[in-house]
């Protein structure tokens, strides 16, 4: 690769910045939702204890609390499935 074409594949256009930076928040927030169905999926196959029932605003909480996990948990380097969605489409960003 010539010099200018590192130069330019490390230092993106404005444009192309603002998008790259675009798509990794989708892709985080994809792989938070992801995480967060897997949440709910497995929430839903624990049993709950018959003696108090849950209310409808602790059912709430409860899932704000499970978006906030798989949020926090999709933050950084996550599971890798955000990172890996990234790298495969980043290259189609013009």
């Amino acid at each position: 690769m010539n010099s200018v074409a590192s130069a330019a594949a490390q230092n993106p256009s404005p444009d192309k910045a603002k998008s790259l930076k675009q798509l990794r928040e989708s892709t985080r927030e994809l792989e938070a939702m992801y995480i967060y169905e897997a949440y709910k999926a497995m929430r839903k196959n624990v049993p709950e204890n018959g003696l108090i029932k849950k209310s409808s605003g602790e059912k709430m909480f409860q899932e704000m609390l499970d978006l906030e996990m798989a949020r926090k948990a999709a933050s950084g380097k996550g599971m890798g499935l955000g990172e890996s969605m990234y790298q495969q489409l980043k290259n189609t960003i013009k």
